[in-house]
Order: C-alpha cells, then structure tokens, then sequence
C-alpha cells in the first residue's frame, strides 16, 4: 500500500484551480485517456510575461490531480522564465513526495507546462521522436529527458518516472538500451555482472516468446528454447518450420538476429 502525504491528500480532495480558462494564451494537452493519464493545462500570461491565471483538467489518479493542483499554485504570479525552471522533483517536493510509483504523476506536470509555455512563445512541440512504449505512448526523448534530469539508474526506476515498461514489457530492452547510453553519457555506467544459466534462461525465452514465437505462428510454426551452453542456444523448431526448407535461414536470419540484437554478437543459434 501506497503512503500518502498530507499535502497529497488535500490536493487530490480539494484540488485548486481545475476547470477551463476562457481567455488562456497558453494551452497544452499531454498523455492520453487511452493509456490512464491525461493532463490539460490552461494559462493566462500578461503583456509582462506573468502567469496570471492558471486552471487544469485532468484524467488520472490522485496523486496526477495533486501533481496538477500543485504546479498551478506554484507558478500562478511567477515569470514564464522563472515558472520554465520548475521541475517535475519540484512538483513532488512541493507535495512532500510522491510515492516512486507515482512520480510518472509529476513528470506529466512538468510536460505539460513545457508544453504551454512553448505554445505561448510560438515554439514548435517536437512530436517526432520514437514511441519506445506503445502500450503508454511514451516517445524516446521523453525518457531521455527524464533519466537525465532525475539522475535515474534502473529500469523500474525509468518505469515509476515515465509508465514506460509498465504494460506488455516488450519495450523493457529498448529502455534499457537508452538508459545504459544515458549513464554512459555521464560515465556512470554500472559495471554488468554475467547473468547465471537460469537468469539467460529466462531472458532468452522472454525474447523468444514476445519477438521471435509471434512471428513464426503465424506461418503455422513455433520456437522451443532446448539448452543453452555459454554462448551457444540451442533450440528446436515445431510446426510449419520444422521440415520447411528454408528452416536453416529461419534459424540464422531470423532467430539468432533478434536474439543477437537484445544479448550480443557473440551469441549463436543451433537446432537442437
């Protein structure tokens, strides 16, 4: 169970500023109902560059109302230049603290006040990057921006920042990749243990079942992870590609690719 504080509590029952604003100069709209979260930021911006007025309308759970309810109190009467500083850890001290499972909230608050305030200075929103995680629609620059600004090291922690990871986990090798390039950015790249026989175990049967099985299944094939020696997989084809001629290609085109694109060039498919 989630443990909430008291700012938390009194933001999500009595939210301040919700609702529509009729002569906003700066509107955003983030995430999206579809994947949970959806968060639209109404300001009202004077001839001095102050953030005069600000309203919300958001679609989440309390801790995205709270995250929302905060950040208008926090930049109503601030410059637009002062009110650009504001980060999503900013949003969440200022609530003293979200759970890490919630701080997805507050990075939501932070878009989306990026994305009003660029909208105000005529400022194009780049909506061109990668979608890393189709099941949340979370886009590559997205976690890029957040593990450089919150310092983050783990994958769950990339999850608890962003959802990205937290539907399907299909995506959870790509995330992984950024992070590592990420961290070695900043030559904070942790040294990797190898994985033991049972941790390659699963991970090969992961990357068999949700990129290679799929594929095969719908010629009317399948893929059985047999053994595996150090770098060496062994497998057996069933169905469909079993005794298709172009078993061989299957195996080292196809197969052994995707297995070497997530584990290593080094890495060798046999049929068992």
């Amino acid at each position: 169970m989630w443990e909430y504080t008291e700012k938390v509590r009194e933001h999500y029952k009595n939210p301040k500023n919700v609702g529509e604003l009729e002569d906003a100069n700066a509107i955003a709209e983030v995430g999206s109902i579809s994947c949970g979260d959806a968060l639209k930021l109404f300001l009202k911006i004077d001839e001095n560059g102050i953030i005069i007025d600000a309203k919300f309308q958001t679609f989440g759970c309390g801790s995205a109302v709270a995250s929302a309810s905060v950040l208008t109190e926090m930049i109503i009467g601030k410059h637009v230049d002062e009110a650009g500083k504001i980060t999503n850890q900013a949003i969440a001290d200022a609530l003293g603290g979200l759970p890490d499972q919630k701080m997805h909230c507050s990075v939501m608050g932070q878009e989306a006040l990026e994305a009003a305030l660029a909208s105000y200075r005529g400022e194009a929103v780049d909506k061109k990057s990668r979608i890393v995680c189709q099941c949340f629609g979370v886009t590559e620059d997205l976690i890029r921006e957040v593990v450089q600004h919150n310092r983050l090291k783990t994958l769950e922690e990339v999850t608890n920042y962003t959802k990205a990871g937290g539907g399907c986990g299909k995506c959870k090798d790509d995330i992984q990749k950024i992070l590592d390039e990420e961290l070695m950015k900043i030559g904070e790249m942790p040294s990797k243990k190898p994985m033991t026989k049972t941790q390659m175990v699963i991970k090969v049967n992961n990357i068999l079942e949700n990129y290679i099985a799929e594929e095969l299944r719908k010629d009317g094939g399948d893929i059985e992870l047999v053994d595996i020696d150090e770098n060496n997989i062994y497998v057996k084809l069933h169905g469909a590609c079993k005794n298709c001629p172009s078993s061989n290609l299957t195996l080292k085109n196809f197969v052994e690719n995707v297995l070497r694109e997530h584990l290593g060039d080094e890495i060798n498919v046999i049929e068992a």
